[in-house]
């Protein structure tokens, strides 16, 4: 499923895609907050079985970032839109799409829109160092942040008078970013990088840093790199 430099030149010219190396940054012009990403490539990688046998946590990466075409393959992995009709890759309860993924890298915070499998800017500040309580996550080169919309979940009715419960919304919103996890696990495995998934968050000042409403919460945050040599 790789790229070669050459390649991704060629194309990059051929869709008016801004060219990068890594990072996020050198992509947006100073008036721009949002970016498209190279369209996924969805076919190769290895075999699921060998993928599943080879998937583990990993809790120490390299310092290098993340070439575009393997972040937006990564990104699309996650939570990206697989169908016409705007399903994704990854599942939620009554199809309510209340996941969001945001990206925490040392240019700062990133929100990624699946239509149309596009970056906006959040932040220009680095947080990485309060994504987590473990040392690593000030280092590693991409940390996701999973958050649940909750005013995009269902309202009560009378087949299903729980949905707008609390308790439910925090329990499908929690499988749901399980769902997106291990998503990036299988990717990450596939494509030789490493990555960890944690709950371990000061979640009120990680909301307050991200700038987030009382209606979005935050479930589980993913580092992801290459190994570290």
């Amino acid at each position: 499923m790789g790229i070669t430099r050459r390649t991704f030149v060629k194309e990059t010219a051929a869709t008016g895609l801004i060219l990068m190396t890594g990072g996020f940054s050198s992509a947006f012009a100073a008036d721009e907050e949002s970016i498209q990403l190279l369209p996924p490539q969805v076919e190769g990688g290895k075999f699921l079985m060998q993928v599943l046998k080879a998937r583990k946590s990993v809790r120490a990466f390299g310092p290098e970032k993340l070439p575009p075409q393997v972040y937006s393959n990564l990104l699309w992995a996650a939570t990206g839109i697989n169908r016409a009709d705007g399903k994704r890759t990854s599942p939620t309860g009554w199809n309510k799409q209340e996941m969001d993924v945001y990206v925490a890298t040392d240019e700062g915070l990133f929100l990624y829109e699946p239509k149309p499998h596009g970056l906006k800017r959040i932040l220009k500040d680095d947080i990485r160092a309060i994504t987590g309580t473990q040392p690593y996550v000030k280092t590693a080169p991409f940390n996701l942040i999973y958050v649940a919309d909750f005013s995009r979940m269902a309202m009560p009715t009378k087949s299903f008078p729980t949905l707008a419960d609390e308790e439910e919304k925090t329990f499908l919103s929690a499988a749901a970013s399980g769902c997106i996890a291990q998503n990036v696990y299988l990717y990450c495995t596939s494509e030789g990088l490493v990555t960890t998934v944690r709950s371990l968050i000061d979640r009120p000042v990680l909301a307050k840093a991200m700038n987030l409403r009382a209606d979005q919460r935050i479930t589980l945050a993913q580092a992801v790199g290459y190994p570290k040599k």
